[in-house]
């Protein structure tokens, strides 16, 4: 349920926050509890993904594929998560999705450590785990506005990304690093395995949440209703187009070069890589510390874009990078603007977005920035068989960064930075029956989705 935000938004009334006052809430410490576990396996599986690819078959043509391979039934499968995310338990939702993705890493493994693995039964798995993923995230972003009152919301979203980067890229390319040296790719697989069980447990103990009334009576009601609010709204859809572009620029050879520089560019080991990915984390841990001290900036989307803007252009850092260090500055910057951003962006979508809609706009928001990645995986080896990777790397962060700035002038995209937020129905009364949605979310064969997404934060 929405509220007012007059108390932190009223010019000369900023009080800062408290990062840590969600954790008041018993349910909130369960989601953050489960998520930080997660987290740490999902930053195993970022080190421990490019290393066994580029192990089976060393050229950026295979990340690519597998980059393809998880994308694709994303961006088929977004639409349906997010509907279900509004007319089900988000709860069932997010229980079902980590049970997906655990028997994916756990079958990815045992292939790893048999030796008998193929980039295709990769790209095969990835395309399941990401199942999970395509399932979880609307399901996550509409439960947090549930479990936590709206004062919470942006100390939520600064803890959020304060343990996002410690767990994904800090602590766990740290650990994927060590674990790939010590025992293989196969174990780090198990590792996020194993995550993935820790945190459906913590899912599981949480309170079930009242449903919200969906506004359609079928399915492509509900979906219509989501584009009608979203094309309505230039600070949401500009944002979404804007992202589309700016990933089918600098996404997917971000994604596929950066390990491929760091194994083959400067000969580094995966403990390398790891390190790049932690400075990073470092980044984002500052920004969220900074962020969370803070109350939201008075124009949210004018801030938004310039730090995008000057994030998207540290892209091109790794392009010109020619030792370690510069890699790890490059990818220090990128985090800590993107982190800022998004901590802003989050908010003012939790603010202006009626909860009812929150799981439809946020599977959109997905849906339409990720809509290109699969032609910006395919582009990447063959740009780079032309131009070479570190050019190619160059050109997507400047040209990302031209995009991204031009969308901040469209006609209506600070409108809202004017407006109050809306008020909210309550939700349904009554309690969904979570071993039915369970089932039910299985059988609809949900899909993945890449390592970042809607400005989520990435290498």
């Amino acid at each position: 349920m929405q509220h007012s935000y007059d108390a932190l938004d009223r010019p000369g009334g900023y009080t800062r926050l408290n990062l840590l006052a969600p954790l008041r809430h018993r349910d909130f410490r369960l989601l953050w509890s489960g998520m930080t576990v997660s987290l740490l396996g999902d930053g195993i599986f970022l080190v421990a993904m490019a290393w066994q690819v580029y192990a089976v078959w060393n050229a950026p043509a295979a990340l690519s594929m597998v980059g393809i391979a998880m994308t694709v039934p994303t961006i088929v499968c977004l639409l349906p998560g997010g509907v279900v995310s509004d007319r089900l338990s988000r709860r069932g939702i997010m229980l079902a999705a980590d049970a997906v993705r655990a028997v994916a890493i756990a079958v990815l493994a045992g292939l790893s450590i048999t030796g008998r693995i193929e980039v295709w039964e990769i790209a095969a798995l990835a395309m399941v785990y990401g199942a999970g993923t395509a399932f979880f995230t609307p399901a996550f972003e509409a439960l947090v506005p549930d479990i936590l009152p709206s004062s919470d919301l942006p100390a939520a979203n600064s803890l959020d990304q304060f343990v996002r980067p410690i767990a994904l890229r800090l602590a766990g390319p740290a650990v994927g690093g060590w674990l790939i040296a010590a025992f293989g790719p196969g174990v780090a697989f198990a590792a996020d395995a194993a995550s993935f069980i820790a945190a459906g447990a913590a899912v599981m103990a949480m309170r079930p949440v009242a449903r919200h009334a969906p506004e359609g009576l079928s399915v492509m009601a509900d979906i219509r209703g989501g584009l009608r609010f979203i094309r309505g709204r230039t600070w949401i859809w500009g944002t979404l187009v804007s992202a589309a572009f700016a990933y089918l620029l600098f996404l997917g050879p971000t994604e596929v070069l950066l390990p491929y520089i760091v194994k083959n560019g400067l000969h580094g080991s995966a403990g390398m890589l790891g390190a790049v990915f932690a400075a990073g984390g470092i980044g984002s841990i500052g920004a969220a510390v900074l962020m969370g001290q803070r109350a939201q900036p008075r124009r949210q989307v004018t801030f938004i874009y310039v730090v995008w803007t000057l994030a998207t252009l540290a892209v091109a850092g790794y392009g010109l990078a020619t030792a370690t260090w510069q890699l790890v500055v490059a990818c220090l910057l990128f985090n800590a603007l993107e982190t800022a951003g998004t901590i802003v962006w989050a908010t003012l979508k939790q603010r202006h977005v009626p909860a009812s809609m929150l799981g439809r706009v946020s599977s959109l928001d997905w849906l339409i920035s990720i809509g290109l990645l699969p032609l910006s995986f395919a582009l990447t080896a063959p740009v780079t068989e032309m131009i070479g990777a570190r050019l190619t790397l160059v050109g997507a962060g400047v040209g990302g960064a031209v995009i991204t700035l031009a969308a901040l002038f469209l006609p209506g995209m600070r409108d809202v930075e004017r407006e109050e937020p809306p008020a909210e129905a309550p939700p349904v009364a009554g309690l969904p029956v979570d071993v039915v949605i369970v089932a039910t979310v299985l059988h609809q064969a949900p899909t993945g989705a890449p390592v970042a997404a809607a400005r989520r934060i990435h290498p």
